[in-house]
């Protein structure tokens, strides 16, 4: 495949329907691995989303917001299947459910991608509600594991959802076992291993695979990056917040363009980056892609404070 992208991720692209009130609702394109596609493509890396959405406004949403950002569309595929939905009842504390038994997102197929698509790819980014829900889960397991064969590194973000039972342990300890990058935040910590401190529970997951990256983010408390013995912290920048949605998803992102673009960064800088992402997002209502000027600008903040 002639210009292959160096970054894919793979999972679920979806329609948020978010609770005004009243009998008032709105739609909002999602996904968490859709949202980092989005944010890497408008940080400048070829990137390519694998997945696949209906054909329906909904579907058509998706496609739009991915042709909008320069997503290579070559590897999303369009069924004539419902759409995924996550329906948000409350914000804070959530309450949310989802609506797909059998929608769009359950069908894709990577056999049925075009030749050649893996050849140029350096990175591959998986998690979220695409690896709880079957046969896709299984799909996307053996996807990462003949990338990482390939010798593609794998990131991996649970991003902990109340789908994720105890059946989904197995696929966590594969995935993690697989990753070259992971990231987690405290409360998918919690979610993941409930009845267990942070301490324990982020040491239990990294333990999976002892040499990868681990971004730990902890909210307004700052973020963590491991890398073998190594570790570094930092707080992230102070911005003015308009909405935290997707700032997990724009820092993976942040995490990942800093690791490819610049490997010889200290372990400081690509935490800097991924907070600077991060915070970024925070700027925009939605799940909108961290614009890179003010990316750079926050990044460079963190670093002068450093020096």
């Amino acid at each position: 495949m002639r210009n292959a992208p160096l970054m894919l991720c793979a999972g679920e692209a979806l329609t948020d329907m978010i609770h005004q009130g009243g009998e008032q609702w709105v739609s909002r394109t999602g996904g968490s691995t859709w949202n980092v596609a989005r944010a890497l493509a408008v940080l400048g890396e070829p990137t390519a989303f694998a997945g696949a959405i209906s054909r329906d406004r909904f579907g058509d949403a998706l496609w739009a917001a991915s042709e909008a950002v320069g997503l290579d569309m070559r590897l999303m595929q369009r069924l004539d299947r419902a759409p995924l939905l996550a329906v948000v009842e409350q914000g804070e504390p959530p309450r949310y459910f989802f609506i797909g038994d059998d929608s769009a997102d359950l069908h894709f197929t990577p056999a049925l991608l075009p030749d050649g698509w893996p050849d140029s790819l350096r990175w591959a980014h998986f998690g979220g509600i695409s690896l709880a829900r079957e046969p896709l889960a299984s799909t996307l397991v053996a996807l990462a594991g003949r990338l990482k064969a390939r010798g593609v590194a794998i990131s991996y973000d649970p991003n902990y959802r109340n789908l994720m039972t105890e059946a989904y342990t197995p696929t966590l300890r594969r995935m993690a076992a697989l990753a070259d990058v992971i990231k987690v935040s405290d409360d998918d910590l919690r979610g993941l291993f409930p009845g267990m401190g942070l301490d324990e529970a982020l040491q239990q997951l990294r333990a999976l695979s002892p040499d990868a990256y681990c971004l730990f983010t902890r909210g307004g408390q700052g973020a963590s990056l491991f890398h073998g013995t190594q570790r570094c912290d930092a707080q992230a920048p102070p911005v003015k917040v308009v909405d935290t949605v997707g700032a997990g998803d724009a820092s993976v992102a942040g995490l990942l363009h800093s690791l490819a673009r610049h490997p010889e960064r200290p372990l400081q800088s690509h935490l800097h980056a991924a907070l600077a992402a991060g915070s970024a997002a925070c700027l925009q209502a939605g799940a909108t892609p961290p614009p890179p000027t003010a990316m750079l600008q926050l990044f460079n903040q963190l670093e002068g404070e450093v020096l």
